[in-house]
């Protein structure tokens, strides 16, 4: 190499080495890195950080060879103003050679030999490579368990924060939430469990989505039983109102039958069911219950529900009842205008088509009237009309 030729290979291989200090600084102050230094790992996550340690200790070895020959470089640029031939020379083999000497590492005795170990020989620019290649390594580890972190630790967070919400409901409804256990202590092994081997806590991870939905759950039942003890008088009387309107709805369905049943004919099952006077015993049982809130507030709830669907099914019956005269109507208006048609056509006094309107109009015209038969015979009659047969 030319002295000019030495000077800028020295000034790279300078500003290299501060970026690597800088570099293996950052690792050393990385909030992760410095959290695993005194952690008691297992599992995974200790297979892999102690891989990791073992990277990082061949990195550092790489690293003080490496400074070793930069610095030799310097001191032989720095003895004199201007360099000779021999310290070109040897500045060439230093920093273009295979200068950074890996001494042979001590092995255990039952892996040695008595033949003397090689020291293995790199040029500066393998020597970067391979602390790169154990940069990358120990920076892999730390990413994925620093994910890994960030992922369950908080949903352990929100899981100590919904165990202290049902705590304050509980202690605030003078009740416990029942079914629930003691999550205090299983929350306690998950966070070790996570703490110590977040790399393979998928078991943990099963475990924290189960306790999860057992809190979420508990603390909506709750804030229900809460909500019910002290709402409990207003909205008894709003269910006392629904179903007054049960009642009024179920009233209405059974004068629908039976001005219906008159005219049309209706199967058995047919006949409106009340359920209003269940609803109501299910409400004073309520009343005078010794349950805990938690399940009086979910047969509350229950109530309520179950007296909207009753007013509702009330409600459908009678339109359906309705229904069917109207469709009678609609029949007997189809068979008036299949009539017409038979006239415009020459078919009226065709023996035929006058036995299939005569059939037709006795069904649609008799109390109470069987529409399934009548809809089939208007039907016949239609199609025999125009020119198909029934």
């Amino acid at each position: 190499m030319s002295r000019e030729g030495v000077e800028h290979a020295l000034r790279a291989r300078a500003d290299e080495r501060d970026r690597i200090s800088g570099d293996l600084l950052d690792l050393e102050s990385h909030t992760t890195y410095q959290l695993l230094r005194g952690a008691g790992l297992r599992g995974a996550t200790g297979h892999r950080w102690a891989a990791a340690q073992e990277a990082l200790a061949r990195l550092w070895s790489l690293n003080d060879a490496y400074r070793a020959v930069l610095r030799e470089a310097e001191r032989i640029r720095d003895a004199r103003p201007r360099l000779s031939g021999e310290q070109l020379e040897r500045l060439t083999e230093l920093l273009a050679g295979p200068s950074v000497v890996l001494r042979a590492a001590a092995k255990p005795v039952e892996q040695r030999s008595l033949l003397p170990q090689a020291d293995e020989r790199l040029t500066l620019d393998q020597t970067v490579s391979r602390m790169d290649a154990a940069f990358r390594e120990v920076t892999s580890a730390l990413t994925d368990i620093d994910e890994r972190w960030n992922e369950l630790l908080p949903r352990l967070d929100a899981a100590d924060a919904a165990l202290r919400r049902v705590r304050e409901l509980e202690t605030g409804l003078g009740e416990a939430a029942p079914g629930l256990g003691t999550p205090e202590d299983e929350l306690k092994r998950l966070r070790a469990g996570v703490v110590q081997d977040p790399l393979g806590a998928a078991a943990v991870e099963r475990d924290l989505d189960r306790v999860t939905r057992l809190l979420a759950a508990a603390v909506t039942e709750l804030e229900l039983a809460v909500t019910v003890k002290q709402e409990y008088a207003r909205r008894r009387e709003n269910l006392v109102a629904a179903l007054d309107r049960v009642r009024a709805a179920e009233s209405e369905a059974r004068l629908a039958h039976g001005a219906v049943v008159v005219k049309i004919a209706l199967p058995p099952q047919a006949r409106p069911r009340s359920r209003v006077d269940a609803l109501a015993a299910a409400l004073d049982a309520l009343d005078v219950s010794a349950d805990p809130w938690v399940l009086r507030a979910k047969r509350l709830a229950g109530l309520e529900d179950e007296a909207r669907a009753a007013a509702e099914q009330a409600q459908v019956t009678a339109r359906a009842l309705y229904g069917l005269v109207s469709r009678r109507d609609e029949l007997r208006g189809r068979l008036d205008a299949c009539q017409v048609m038979a006239v415009r056509k020459g078919m009226a006094e065709d023996p035929h088509a006058a036995e299939l309107f005569g059939r037709a109009r006795a069904l649609l015209w008799s109390a109470p009237c069987d529409l399934t038969k009548a809809a089939a015979a208007v039907e016949n009659y239609q199609r025999a009309i125009h020119g198909g047969k029934a």
